[in-house]
């Protein structure tokens, strides 16, 4: 049994560190958005030049006023996540210089300034460029994101498919009609699944290793990752505790985690495992399925 404060500590720690995916995502966006102003600073820069061209007297501003980046910024969603988060990329002003003279150098840049396209669908392509050829090729960036916050290697395909689904569907020029993609599509009914999900985990620990020892008794305990403990446990949990949820999702969902998350053989190992411990809470009449959860395909 999980000591209560313990168990109270780790449940608000889980808790944040889902936060975490969703203020790395606010910051990405704000920080594509400051990209996109620097175009104003780097105009003056130009002007105050000792010889300054006819080009650096009027230089082309387009991506100032991206409609993508304008309907972002307009939007009080994103205006209200960016001061909940206190993001202010404007610390690091040679920082976002550095990034807008990289995009500045690129021919794809050179060709949005050239085009005429001036459409909301159009004006995505250069974000787009701006996010993945530009951002998520840089080591300082890489770097800003990695020492604020210590899952970035894990969560930045999250934030990564967060923002691309973002930049899709804004596709209304009112801004009060595009919203920012969620953490999940019902985060109210989802976060209590997840919370549920771990405090059930731990309170039961015991009898989980218990059930997954009896069925490991010819594997050395170290030979086993310990991710695949962990897994199986968060199964084993979801067995016996989530009526609603068919079986054969439950060890379909675990066993494409330990795809992403453990060794190349934990796939087929989990696999035999948990077929095992399954027939066993079968026998003991364990496991108990209602409604959704009856369904066997």
């Amino acid at each position: 049994m999980t000591d209560k404060k313990d168990l109270l500590s780790s449940k608000k720690a889980l808790m944040k560190s889902i936060d975490d995916v969703y203020e790395m995502y606010i910051r990405m966006l704000a920080l594509i958005s400051e990209i996109t102003e620097h175009t104003a600073i780097d105009a003056i820069e130009r002007a105050n030049k000792h010889f300054p061209t006819a080009e650096d007297l009027n230089p082309n501003q387009k991506l100032l006023h991206n409609k993508f980046i304008v309907l972002l910024q307009k939007s009080p969603e994103f205006q209200s996540a960016v001061n909940k988060y206190q993001v202010n990329w404007n610390a690091e002003p040679g920082f976002i210089k550095t990034i807008y003279n990289k995009l500045k150098a690129s021919p794809e840049y050179a060709a949005y300034l050239a085009d005429t396209d001036d459409s909301l669908e159009g004006s995505k392509e250069i974000i787009k460029f701006i996010f993945r050829k530009i951002i998520l090729k840089s080591q300082n960036i890489i770097q800003a994101f990695e020492d604020k916050f210590i899952n970035w290697p894990v969560d930045k395909e999250v934030m990564q498919g967060m923002v691309a689904k973002t930049i899709k569907n804004f596709v209304n020029e009112d801004p009060l009609k595009n919203k920012l993609t969620p953490i999940s599509a019902d985060w109210k009914e989802d976060s209590k699944f997840v919370e549920d999900l771990f405090v059930y985990t731990l309170k039961n620990n015991n009898e989980y290793q218990a059930l997954i020892a009896e069925r490991t008794k010819n594997w050395e305990s170290e030979r086993i990752a310990l991710m695949d403990t962990i897994l199986m446990k968060m199964a084993i949990c979801e067995l016996m505790n989530f009526p609603s949820i068919p079986v054969k999702v439950t060890i379909n969902e675990y066993l494409d985690l330990s795809k992403d998350y453990s060794t190349p053989k934990s796939n087929s190992f989990i696999n035999g495992i948990l077929d095992k411990i399954l027939g066993d809470l079968k026998r003991n009449n364990s496991i108990k399925k209602l409604g959704r959860g009856l369904i066997e395909e």
